[in-house]
């Protein structure tokens, strides 16, 4: 078999993630056209990876949450509250950037475990109870506040959102993250051979790892050579890599794949799927209100409407990415990619200057044609 019929083969058996990956690069040459080349500069594509960040750190529990057969329409108002939280017990308060984060999280956990309970325990649909939330925490956002802007934080909050990693440093980090990634592959394969599954010929596959790991050097080569890596898409690469961990090789993931894949004989097999929702949706509590201190962290201030429509961006990158709704079918990669494709469509429309109106239209018409690819896909 030939190097064309091995990638053919490949492309075939993983259709749904290089589609992903073409409509990402068809979005971006249509829009660099659109735009004469401005949405491609290093400036502009810096800019779209923090647009990206604060979707995306939502997106990687929002999967796991969809994996599960729920979902979460809260999302949005509690990022907006416990983002307000951090802001005004800072603002006045006078506390430190670590407290008013660790304040944040833990109302976040809070949150999180007053949506499991509800959800795992007395078996209230996650869709009412989260609806629940998302117009209760919309009114806390405004009693928090004041019905007013929240600002200045203090700088090293602020720095969260808006600073970066030296170049220098950042370039240092690019190739740290080329030769782990190029180590990781071939731990997998090495991995997949000692336990006789079936691998690609090593030049394919080489291949492969080769245009990946040269992927990856161009993101930060883009970044590097515009003012550095920003801390939120430094944190956001962290989260990415616990949670995709946790989703692959622990068994509490393991575990949400086979609750939504099929609850009853999950139940049956011994796992206690009222325990790990509950686990799931407090992780997803904590996770949401680091979204939100990355949001006001961006913004250098609290608003009452920081947050509005997060969780539909959200959802819509899960299910683009390719988790389906109907439960036990997700990645975090997807989910990424997912939020890169929304992220790219709002940046390189406002650059059109187009009308906003416009702007709701294409992003719902995009989300319902994901729901048709993805109810398509199971009916084959």
């Amino acid at each position: 078999m030939t190097i064309l019929e091995h990638f053919k083969k490949g492309f075939k058996e993983n259709i749904r993630q290089y589609t992903m990956l073409l409509a990402l690069a068809a979005i971006w040459v249509i829009m660099s056209s659109l735009t004469d080349g401005v949405f491609i500069s290093p400036r502009n594509i810096s800019n779209l990876f923090l647009q990206t960040v604060t979707v995306a750190i939502v997106a990687l529990g929002m999967t796991l949450v969809i994996v599960t057969g729920n979902i979460d329409l809260s999302v949005g108002s509690v990022a907006g509250f416990t983002g307000a939280v951090a802001a005004v017990l800072q603002v006045k308060y006078g506390w430190s950037t670590p407290a008013a984060l660790a304040a944040a999280a833990g109302a976040g956990l809070a949150i999180g475990a007053w949506h499991g309970f509800w959800v795992a325990y007395r078996k209230v649909p996650a869709f009412i109870v989260t609806l629940a939330s998302m117009l209760a925490f919309r009114g806390a956002i405004l009693g928090v506040t004041g019905g007013s802007t929240v600002s200045p934080l203090h700088a090293s909050f602020k720095a969260i959102g808006t600073e970066y990693l030296s170049p220098y440093a950042s370039a240092l980090l690019a190739a740290a993250a080329v030769v782990a990634f190029v180590l990781w592959s071939l731990h997998n394969r090495r991995q997949r051979l000692e336990y006789g599954f079936p691998v690609a010929p090593a030049r394919v596959e080489g291949a492969g790892i080769t245009a990946q790991a040269a992927v990856i050097a161009a993101v930060f080569a883009i970044m590097v050579f515009n003012q550095g890596v920003p801390y939120s898409v430094l944190l956001l690469l962290g989260l990415a890599l616990v949670f995709s961990f946790m989703a692959e090789d622990t068994v509490f993931g393991r575990r949400l794949y086979a609750i939504g894949g099929n609850p009853e004989a999950a139940r049956l097999s011994g796992i206690n799927i009222e325990k790990n929702g509950m686990y799931l949706f407090m992780i997803f509590g904590v996770l949401t209100a680091i979204a939100g201190c990355v949001m006001t962290a961006r913004l250098n201030a609290a608003t009452t409407s920081a947050g509005v429509n997060m969780e539909l961006d959200a959802i819509a990158a899960c299910v683009i990415g390719g988790t389906s709704l109907m439960g036990g079918e997700g990645t975090i990669v997807g989910a990424l990619v997912g939020a890169l494709i929304m992220s790219s469509l709002d940046n390189g429309m406002s650059l059109m200057n187009l009308d906003i109106t416009y702007q709701y239209v294409v992003k719902g018409l995009i989300l319902l044609l994901a729901v048709w690819v993805d109810i398509a896909n199971r009916r084959k």
